[in-house]
């Protein structure tokens, strides 16, 4: 007899975890709960609901995060400018903490003594969601179907559902999407089958959000993004909620072909995946960001922010949102925040962003007077330059001056 009394599961309606939902019922004969997160992934979530009902779940959460999401992980996320191995933006990635989150919440309301999710052995999210369970509550414990069960093919799965009654859509008894799919505000990610091959180019018919960049418009668009404290709160003169940001951004960028993207990633597990994603309102965001702080940040916080936005980006993309080590580093960053301050114009056309413009009218270190090529009215000596090099070269003139002593 199973110790498993309750388990609260990450459902999404799915074949998968409609399947996981009978397999804890029958495996562990428990009660489960299911738990639904509205991150923008553009699904209707209620028949999640129905579905759960008529496999018998009593217990239905089914809760509206987008705002959440936006505000209180992707935002700090790009306060660091963050990009993994130089080009993901870590969609699926920073969404991972607050499903995390949410499901330990459940788990203390409902009395629960496990979680259980549909994240294979072989991918990150499996890492992401129990590092974040366990940090959050240390001695939950966690159920992986992926792990223990043998529903190790679609056939498989499908043959489950068939002999258990489960729902199945059309889709997937005719061999399911070429792709694995995930989708939240930030981006939608392809990876799987039809994209095994890196050496393929990815079909035209793939991309769900942007147009190509080759029937983008053939006119440019300007869009103004105003910033507070890091965090652009407006568009074009209108203040919006975070989350209204990110799908106002992604709805500019996807009409332009902004944002997407093919890489081959290392995956935490050690293996290397080869992924798409779109992600429109991430890549407008990344580069309006970094160009409000180029004006509002002394030089040096901006390298050392720079420096360690690798090892902060691989603390998500691994699934340590949760730990000491980023809540330290977040802190750090956040605190360079409270002077990016202004707007920033972009233009966007035919899969490019362009910064051109920039302004802070309370924060900005760009100096006119002292930056001018014309006349500075002494507000800068040129004179001093001298001095400045000299000192800087001082050590490679003594190495230099040894170098020749020993080449004689």
């Amino acid at each position: 007899m199973s110790d498993v009394k309750k388990v609260v599961l990450a459902y999404s309606g799915g074949l998968d975890t409609s399947v996981i939902l009978q397999w804890l019922q029958d495996t562990y004969q428990c009660e489960v709960v299911t738990f639904t997160a509205d991150i923008g992934q553009g699904e209707e979530l209620e028949p999640a609901r129905e579905k759960a009902r008529k496999l018998g779940v009593k217990e239905i959460f089914i809760d509206d995060l987008r705002e959440e999401f936006v505000r209180d992980f992707v935002f700090p996320m790009f306060h660091a400018n963050t990009v993994y191995e130089g080009e993901y933006l870590l969609g699926t990635s920073i969404a991972r903490p607050l499903v995390a989150k949410r499901l330990i919440e459940i788990v203390n309301q409902t009395g629960a003594d496990a979680i259980s999710h549909g994240a294979t052995g072989k991918g990150n999210d499996q890492v992401r969601f129990e590092l974040g369970a366990y940090a959050l509550k240390p001695d939950v414990k966690i159920i992986a179907p992926w792990r223990e069960w043998d529903l190790t093919s679609r056939e498989k799965l499908l043959a489950y559902a068939e002999k258990h009654g489960i729902p199945v859509e059309m889709k997937h008894k005719s061999g399911g999407s070429p792709y694995s799919m995930d989708a939240n505000l930030l981006h939608i990610s392809y990876e799987g089958r039809a994209l095994e091959n890196p050496a393929d180019e990815p079909e035209a018919d793939m991309w769900r959000w942007t147009v190509s960049p080759e029937q983008a418009p053939d006119e440019a668009e300007y869009v103004e993004l105003m910033f507070r404290q890091g965090d652009v709160v407006g568009i074009n003169g209108v203040e919006l909620p975070a989350a209204s940001v990110l799908a106002e951004l992604n709805r500019m960028g996807s009409r332009h072909g902004v944002g997407r993207q093919d890489l081959v990633e290392n995956r935490y597990v050690g293996m290397k995946s080869r992924g798409c994603y779109e992600t429109p309102g991430g890549t407008i965001l990344l580069k309006a960001h970094r160009a409000i702080e180029s004006i509002t940040l002394d030089r040096e916080v901006a390298h050392l922010k720079d420096e360690l936005m690798p090892r902060y980006a691989s603390l998500i993309y691994n699934g340590y949102w949760w730990s000491p080590e980023r809540k330290m580093l977040q802190t750090m960053i956040d605190a360079s925040q409270a002077a990016v301050n202004g707007w920033v114009r972009v233009k966007l056309y035919k899969g490019n962003v362009m910064v051109v413009g920039r302004d802070s009218l309370t924060d900005s270190l760009f100096d006119p007077t002292i930056a001018t090529f014309e006349d500075d009215a002494g507000a800068y000596n040129q004179a001093d330059a001298g001095g400045f090099i000299k000192l800087n070269a001082l050590r490679m003139r003594i190495a230099a001056r040894l170098a020749n002593q020993r080449g004689k």
